[in-house]
């Protein structure tokens, strides 16, 4: 089984780590205090970072809160920032999106490129404001061209899916670029996503790996699925079973459904691990569980064959119709051979062809040459050979056997 790339970019996050996101803030001591006290700014905003992360006093979120309020009240930006994310993660305070964006809002007035980036965000996802990706992508851009990652990273993203903007995959590899040699994990993967299929850059799966590497060596999962399913194909790199067993299982332990579904097919076929069917069946249930197509195809296939669990035909019949739904041509043909056979749901042909025919369509050899069967036999579809020659050929071509038997058989006739 061919391990499948799949894009998931975060479009952005405001972050909760750090109330001081581009200032250093002045260590907590007694005469910061006193300047606070005396209605210094800068002070009350480095006292109300002391307070949020703990340095040099106990956390204290609300300490935090009343101190940000003091600043952000006259004017302080990096404040106001901080403040609207106190409200927007409700530390120190009740939750209040609304809140959140009033003082994201007033920081980004001030050309804040953290504000402007976290007010983009409010605006993308639609949490204490109407969504609008349009003023989203707007904002990002602002601070992006401060040299905002986070900002260059979300942009590059909404270029990427077209989401407020023209699709524009150069565009989105162009801002990945400049969020990647930052650091930013997220913009890594992306470029990484970028070089491995080939999207507004060369396809270069070295490229792809590197830059991967440098995302799961942050504890990125999806880059680290990615770097798995590298070592597993050997693209960009030697082909490595148990170094891609490493890597989905950290991508997995992070809940990753994608690096679920690679894990499982290291273990069904006791690539880099010990062949061991209960545990494809473990790691396939987690990821069918979260609506993975080729995990529901797997587990279904599982329950089918009776490998790793007692063999369940409607059990089967269940997950393949979810991934088939999703249009997995592999469980759309499963479900056909379902409804031929008349394994766990009542036979139908019609049925039966019916999803064969969506399996075909994409190319699925195995189900053209059912779908050419039963052209040849008029089985829930009207007898036509020459439709039955066209489908056997289609998986002949692609080197099915049986179908090239077949047609041998047809063509005497």
């Amino acid at each position: 089984m061919m391990s499948l790339i799949h894009l998931f970019l975060l479009i952005g996050m405001l972050a909760a780590s750090s109330w001081a996101e581009l200032a250093k803030p002045e260590p907590y001591s007694p005469e910061l205090v006193k300047k606070a006290e005396g209605g210094d700014s800068r002070a009350q905003y480095n006292l109300a970072s002391c307070y949020y992360e703990g340095k040099g006093v106990a956390q204290d979120y609300k300490e935090a809160v009343k101190w940000g309020t003091k600043a952000a009240a006259q004017g302080n930006a990096d404040a106001q920032n901080g403040l609207g994310k106190c409200y927007y993660f409700g530390r120190g305070v009740t939750q209040d999106y609304k809140e959140a964006v009033k003082w994201i809002t007033k920081a980004a007035e001030q050309e804040h490129a953290e504000g402007q980036r976290g007010l983009g965000f409010c605006y993308y996802k639609g949490v204490g404001v109407a969504q609008d990706y349009k003023e989203a992508v707007k904002l990002y851009a602002k601070a992006a061209e401060q040299g905002n990652a986070d900002a260059q990273s979300s942009l590059g993203s909404c270029y990427y899916f077209g989401t407020g903007v023209v699709q524009d995959y150069k565009e989105a590899v162009k801002l990945y670029a400049k969020a990647a040699e930052q650091g930013n994990a997220v913009a890594q993967n992306g470029l990484g996503v970028c070089y491995y299929n080939g999207t507004g850059a060369a396809k270069d799966y070295k490229e792809a790996v590197k830059w991967w590497t440098k995302a799961a060596e942050q504890g990125n999962a999806d880059a680290q699925n990615g770097l798995g399913a590298c070592y597993v194909e050997g693209k960009g790199v030697a082909q490595d079973y148990k170094e891609a067993v490493k890597w989905y299982i950290k991508a997995v332990e992070q809940g990753n459904a994608d690096a679920q579904n690679g894990l499982g097919r290291c273990y069904y076929f006791g690539r880099g691990v010990a062949q061991d069917y209960k545990e494809v069946v473990k790691l396939n249930t987690n990821a069918a569980e979260q609506g993975h197509a080729e995990g529901q195809r797997d587990l279904g296939f599982c329950y089918y064959k009776g490998e790793g669990i007692a063999q369940d035909y409607k059990e089967a019949v269940k997950w393949w119709t979810k991934a088939a739904e999703q249009g997995n041509a592999d469980a759309q043909n499963g479900l056909g051979a379902c409804y031929f056979e008349g394994k766990g749901v009542a036979q139908d042909y019609k049925e039966a062809v019916k999803w064969y025919i969506k399996a075909a369509e994409q190319w699925n050899a195995n189900a053209q040459y059912n779908l050419g069967l039963c052209c040849a036999k008029g089985e829930g579809v009207t007898q036509d050979y020459k439709e039955a020659v066209l489908w056997l050929t289609k998986a002949a071509w692609q080197g099915h056997a049986d179908a090239k038997e077949q047609l041998k058989v047809l063509k005497s006739k």
